[in-house]
């Protein structure tokens, strides 16, 4: 085994591959760009995608919640953010001071933010989220020009913009996302009617950033599309976005065991044979899932995994012939030779989706940041 090894299972991230996605939605919708970088950017290290994604073009960032903002800005990263979700109210002090746009949709959190806006001598930078079919967060749309009025008359705060999410753009059929986009263009045209517009209008996600030119607005917000992952099985990138993400672990012992040998807990594998099996450095507390039928590649080959995943080990079973011993690479997620697992076909093996297989990375596994158009 290498000596110099210092990590037992790791993530390698191309910061190029996050320019070269970024830039290609910049070049197709000629739009502002929101880069999403919640939950720790998709599992992919905020502070460094975020870093090379504003490099690439986009002209804001996104986030979920106010302490993913405040990393952002505890790295020195000045650009416009956009707190998508609720901002719980102590913190909105914090945020109006770091000059972080705060998501409303309620006439108690325009108020809430004005208050907080003035107790610090800031104006509150306010973004109303609409409901248009999602049925999540967002104003009813008839209360929606109230709403707006109520922020263009207040000193401590200004509508920087207004903004809905689509439910189905990763779908088939075009049409909910019609539906829901027609009730947000007959509200944006209410607002341009009555000067209330805000210069940001937006309501793509990364589905609708790629099929429904409509839907861009003055920008789009862009999260799985700029990781390379698809969106779904029915929308996927062009060939020309790269996925920026492999998963990697190391082979830790190497043993032959004889036929009828029960392995791991529950022992619901048993040996069929003199096998030979390898013990790798990845388990369920790092986000590796514990399912039976799991695989990783090993000198350009599959090899299922034996047994059940435990907290911090998995068994593999190895090609009799190999030469394989401790030390040797495993990849989890990624390529090695010719074979390549994906983010989507864990997904659809664990019974979820790309987003949660990366964004379920657990924080102990280790971030490694390259760049790989230099390389």
């Amino acid at each position: 085994m290498d000596e110099t090894q210092e990590h037992a299972t790791w993530v390698d991230i191309d910061l190029g591959a996050i320019r070269n996605n970024i830039a290609a939605l910049k070049r197709l919708t000629q739009r502002e760009i929101f880069a999403v970088v919640k939950a720790n950017a998709y599992g992919h290290g905020a502070v460094p995608v975020a870093r090379a994604a504003l490099e690439a073009g986009a002209g804001w960032l996104a986030v979920a919640r106010a302490g993913e903002a405040l990393e952002l800005r505890a790295a020195g990263i000045t650009s416009p953010i956009l707190i998508l979700g609720w901002t719980p109210p102590g913190q909105l002090p914090g945020m109006i001071s770091e000059h972080v746009s705060i998501t409303v949709w309620s006439k108690a959190q325009i108020t809430a933010a004005s208050q907080a806006a003035h107790a610090v001598g800031e104006r509150a930078r306010l973004h109303l989220i609409i409901d248009t079919g999602m049925g999540r967060l967002g104003a009813d749309p008839d209360d929606a020009l109230d709403l707006a009025r109520r922020v263009a008359v207040d000193d401590h705060s200004e509508l920087e913009g207004v903004f809905t999410h689509f439910a189905r753009a990763d779908e088939a059929d075009p049409e909910p996302t019609f539906a829901q986009n027609e009730i947000f263009s007959s509200l944006v045209r209410q607002l341009t009617r009555l000067e209330l517009r805000p210069l940001l209008v937006h309501a793509a996600n990364s589905a609708a950033t790629l099929r429904f030119e409509p839907t861009w607005y003055d920008a789009v917000r862009v999260g799985v599309a700029m990781y390379g992952l698809h969106p779904s099985e029915e929308v996927k990138l062009p060939e020309t976005f790269r996925p920026a993400l492999s998963w990697t672990s190391v082979v830790t012992q190497v043993k032959t065991l004889p036929v009828g040998r029960g392995l791991s807990y529950g022992h619901v594998y048993h040996t069929r044979g003199t096998e030979r099996i390898g013990t790798v450095a990845v388990g369920y507390a790092d986000g590796f899932r514990r399912m039976l039928s799991n695989n990783v590649l090993i000198d350009g080959k599959r090899c299922p995994v034996r047994g059940r995943v435990t907290m911090d080990q998995i068994l593999v079973g190895l090609d009799p012939d190999s030469r394989i011993e401790a030390g040797e690479p495993v990849v989890l997620l990624g390529s090695q030779g010719r074979e390549r697992i994906s983010a989507e076909e864990l997904g659809q093996r664990w019974g979820t989706i790309n987003y949660e297989v990366t964004s379920g990375i657990a924080a102990r596994v280790a971030r490694m940041h390259y760049d790989g158009d230099s390389r």
